[in-house]
């Protein structure tokens, strides 16, 4: 009695410190992103508060890892050949839908046997806030290139890197959380012009929270990298404001292309298969104009994924914190949001985006579009009774919330895989 009493308590404990946000329940020492300071003063007690996210968000960054480190010889192409048992289960899934849904899918629960299913995997969507996957890797990019013989001078430059949002970061409907170590107060609102974050706290806001003025503001500091190299570290502000006011935006814009597109392309990633055109807020267009378009594709995201996996993007420890990165989500949602996973750890990433013609008289709005009404998710799934793989999903149903659809296949795809 007395160890199912002590074993409840540390259960309840545990929900109540680690439920609240998903990030690597031990991060802040790390990365020095104030949020998780909160946690660790909700565990003390410091801070009374009680919240619980599923169980699969409990990870610490150390129990998180590569899948296919033991196929890093594996060229891309050999997990990207159907199992055609497997396809067709998957693609049975989607029986009487059209062709807006794109999906691919590779099941590595077993690496002597990976399965690999993909429906119209090569057609192209707006790739919406996913695309700020390719930011984080012209992050990690620029880093090596800063320091190539240190892994610890790469996390220490994020974790001290402070920088302003300053147009930049305007304007973007999606709040984040501001913690006041002092007063423990903790404010959610949107960017505005004077906020200042390090690198390591700006990432996060693009990825757990997915907002667009954090995402470009990183995009820009990715700029700067390659720009300074070796002496970004030192750039002032007023560098930062001397070198966009005295170089054309032409030169802006190509370089800006290039930070992101560039190593997706050493990753074997095609024009057509995954780029970016523009930044996601209207502020930094007053610095860099478009450029190519952006699309989007489940082979691409997926051959970025199964990279991931073998420590290939940029190198394995690199891999490895974009991963951590992509574990801190300030809550499920869509495809995510599948009760089916509740108890598996998700490394996820949506974005949507749609567009309305009032003038058709049809029903339109938000994530509703009538002329196009994106939605992707990109996630690795990892149970606990070591079923894992990784999905990538993209839809364009008009006059939908799509959001239902990609939470009822996550159920589905994870039931054929668990079976």
């Amino acid at each position: 009695m007395k160890n199912y009493l002590k074993y409840t308590i540390v259960l309840v404990l545990c929900l109540i410190f680690v439920g609240f946000n998903p990030y690597p329940i031990d991060g802040y020492s790390r990365t020095g992103i104030k949020r998780l300071l909160r946690i660790e003063r909700i565990k003390s007690g410091e801070i009374k508060e009680a919240n619980t996210l599923p169980v699969g968000a409990m990870k610490s960054y150390k129990d998180i890892q590569l899948n296919l480190l033991a196929k890093t010889k594996d060229s891309t192409a050999q997990f990207l050949i159907k199992d055609e048992k497997f396809n067709k289960e998957i693609n049975g899934l989607f029986y009487g839908l059209d062709k807006s849904y794109s999906l691919s899918v590779l099941d590595i629960s077993d690496i002597n046997n990976i399965r690999y299913a993909a429906r119209n995997e090569t057609a192209g969507y707006q790739p919406g806030s996913v695309g700020k996957l390719a930011v984080l890797n012209g992050l990690f990019t620029q880093l090596a290139k800063i320091y190539p013989d240190s892994f610890d001078k790469r996390i220490e430059l994020l974790k001290t890197k402070s920088v302003k949002a300053g147009l930049w970061g305007l304007t973007d409907e999606h709040t984040v959380p501001i913690f006041n170590i002092e007063t423990n107060k903790l404010v959610k609102r949107q960017v505005v012009e004077a906020d200042v974050f390090t690198l390591f706290e700006w990432a996060d806001h693009m990825m757990s929270v997915s907002n667009n003025g954090a995402a470009s503001i990183v995009w820009r500091e990715v700029l700067l990298m390659a720009a300074f190299g070796k002496d970004y570290p030192t750039l002032t502000q007023e560098g930062v404001d001397a070198y966009f006011k005295n170089t054309p935006k032409k030169e802006l814009t190509d370089l800006g292309n290039d930070v992101v597109n560039l190593p997706l392309r050493e990753l074997g990633i095609t024009f057509d298969e995954w780029r970016l055109g523009s930044f996601f807020t209207r502020g930094a267009n007053n610095f860099i104009g478009n450029k190519d378009g952006s699309i989007g594709s489940p082979i691409g995201l997926m051959k970025f994924l199964v990279q991931l996996e073998q420590g290939k993007v940029v190198d394995e420890k690199s891999s490895l914190e974009m991963k951590r990165l992509m574990y801190m989500t300030d809550r499920r949602i869509r495809y995510a949001q599948s009760p089916a996973l509740s108890n598996a750890a998700v490394y996820f990433k949506s974005g949507s985006l749609y567009k309305c013609d009032r003038s058709k008289g049809e029903a339109c709005g938000k994530y509703m579009g009538n002329v196009q009404n994106f939605m992707n998710s990109v996630i690795i799934v990892e149970h606990p009774n070591n079923k894992k793989y990784m999905v990538v999903l993209m839809t364009n149903v008009l006059r939908k919330n799509s959001a239902s659809d990609h939470m009822y296949l996550a159920g589905s795809i994870d039931k054929l895989i668990n079976k």
